[in-house]
């Protein structure tokens, strides 16, 4: 069986990663994904962007890639599409138009419950399978509408999750996220920050980065720890200050205490601020006060992002509360998502 698959970001490419181990070895994968999985049609370094000021540069070059994905769909028993909506609901649309008959599985749905709420009936009525990976996101689909909660794909990634926490904080993660904009912008107020404790700083560097890539965007790291692990740092750690994104809701589930800082370009962060509505940006937070009603961990965004705020908060934080509502966090999200994922795409 032949697989169209539209996996353009790097964290989308770990989890299809877990789920191809789940698959039948007589599955291929065709389309955009990382090499390690076969045979791409792009290399994955040259979809890279920063917001949407980024994004309306490379305008051009995703229509042409969009084009060839919705050629080469002719060739594949089954479309899987893997996040970045931008991309792979337009793509989506233009498959359906063109081969009614093929179905299209969408996993790591786009956040329309969030912004684009408008998107949700075109989804419902374009994709044949929709995997969600939020156990609230169901609730905001027609009642007809072809989803599923499958489970967490971070909860087939990490297998070793804290039981208890150090008295002492000795031991302090940073990550300044995996873009080089997050990484200029953040890596002065972090160091900033290291100054002001009494700690071992381990800072986790994209293992993908140059050695002249890495002595541009960090510069003097000399006091710090470097790691390319992140699970297994962030296990280690006693605390973690963290770039928004992924890595903190790995931190949440893992149960490292951790404050969530983000810096984005002005403009992007304008037009942001005003399409989501939420009251949280980090998905950790999100989900736990679906239930909660409250935040699992502090936030600081743009001119909030300083090292007094940090610091306060590292100061202030009540790290005992914060490992009892990970453990409920993980309870929240089930189980990981790959082998149901699997039996979807094989027709179970």
């Amino acid at each position: 069986m032949k697989i169209l698959v539209s996996a353009l970001e790097h964290s989308a490419n770990v989890h299809l990663k877990s789920l191809k181990n789940e698959l039948s070895d007589d599955i291929e994968f065709i389309g955009i994904f990382d090499e390690s999985l076969g045979k791409p049609i792009v290399d994955l370094r040259s979809l890279a962007i920063m917001g949407f000021v980024d994004a309306l540069k490379k305008l051009r070059f995703f229509f042409k890639l969009n084009d060839e994905m919705l050629e080469l769909s002719k060739e594949a028993d089954k479309v899987l599409l893997i996040d970045s909506s931008g991309f792979n609901l337009p793509l989506a649309k233009k498959i359906k138009k063109k081969y009614p008959k093929k179905e299209i599985i969408y996993y790591i749905l786009p956040q329309a419950w969030a912004w684009k709420k408008k998107r949700i009936p075109i989804l419902a009525k374009t994709i044949d399978k929709l995997c969600s990976i939020l156990p609230f996101e169901p609730d905001y689909y027609p009642k007809n509408a072809p989803i599923e909660y499958v489970g967490h794909p971070l909860l087939d990634q990490i297998t070793a999750f804290k039981t208890s926490l150090n008295t002492v904080v000795r031991n302090v993660v940073f990550m300044p996220g995996s873009r080089k904009g997050e990484i200029s912008k953040l890596m002065p107020i972090y160091k900033e920050v290291l100054k002001e404790l009494d700690v071992n700083a381990v800072l986790v560097i994209p293992e993908h980065f140059s050695e002249e890539e890495v002595q541009n965007l960090y510069g003097d790291i000399s006091a710090f720890t470097i790691s390319h692990n992140p699970y297994k740092t962030l296990y280690e750690a006693d605390f973690g200050f963290i770039c928004s994104g992924t890595a903190t809701l790995e931190a949440s589930l893992i149960g490292i205490p951790l404050v969530l800082s983000y810096i984005a370009n002005p403009v992007d962060y304008f037009i942001a601020s005003r399409l989501v509505k939420l009251n949280y940006l980090g998905l950790g937070n999100i989900m736990f006060e679906k239930y909660a009603n409250k935040a699992l961990h502090p936030e600081f965004i743009q001119d909030d992002v300083t090292v007094e705020n940090l610091v306060k908060a590292y100061k202030n934080y009540d790290r005992e509360e914060f490992l009892h509502n990970s453990k409920s966090l993980r309870d929240y999200l089930k189980h990981g998502s790959s082998k149901r994922v699997a039996q979807i795409i094989e027709g179970d």
